[in-house]
């Protein structure tokens, strides 16, 4: 396992971890969803110099109960589909949760529901509320996001088992 800052990617570990993610999406990872996992801080695995695990964890800015919240948000999490129930998902979590519960108030991410059980028995929870963002027009409900939305309570961080709107600072593509 490597842990490494977007900056510190060669061209040749940025390359293969696209296309590790373009494959373990089913080419449903588009430049967008790229652009979300880069900034922050990257877990890999490689075998023979070839990308098999990512995750990353990058900052954003939740509101909640009238506060902003410096939130650890957890992107393009993949595993090469020939090296899966292996651990390897197991591991980048692992290691994007030591980021997220020494670096931050809480921890976020969506997911699909095939990710759904790797994160529930990671011990993250499924937001009790709604769930909105902080678009250019103002804040906007994004009911399609509220059941695929996870969070993580963190040492002295936000109450997250209480029902209320989560707001997601505003990005291009898909806000959560």
């Amino acid at each position: 396992m490597r842990t490494l800052m977007t900056a510190d990617l060669t061209g040749a570990e940025r390359s293969g971890i696209r296309r590790l993610l373009d494959l373990s999406f089913d080419g449903d990872f588009g430049d967008e969803d790229w652009d979300h996992a880069l900034g922050g801080v990257h877990f890999l695995i490689a075998e023979d110099g070839v990308p098999v695990a990512h995750a990353s964890v990058v900052q954003r800015r939740f509101l909640f109960e009238g506060r902003s919240w410096r939130c650890g948000y957890v992107e393009a999490v993949a595993v090469h589909p020939d090296r899966q129930r292996r651990g390897l998902g197991v591991a980048v979590m692992a290691a994007a949760e030591r980021v997220i519960d020494g670096g931050y108030q809480l921890g976020a991410l969506s997911t699909s529901d095939a990710g759904r059980a790797l994160y529930v028995a990671r011990g993250w929870t499924p937001w009790p509320g709604t769930t909105a963002v902080l678009a250019p027009s103002g804040v906007t409900r994004t009911e399609e996001d509220d059941d695929a939305t996870f969070v993580r309570e963190v040492p002295g961080g936000a109450p997250l088992h209480r029902a209320g709107t989560l707001i997601c600072d505003w990005r291009d593509g898909d806000v959560w």
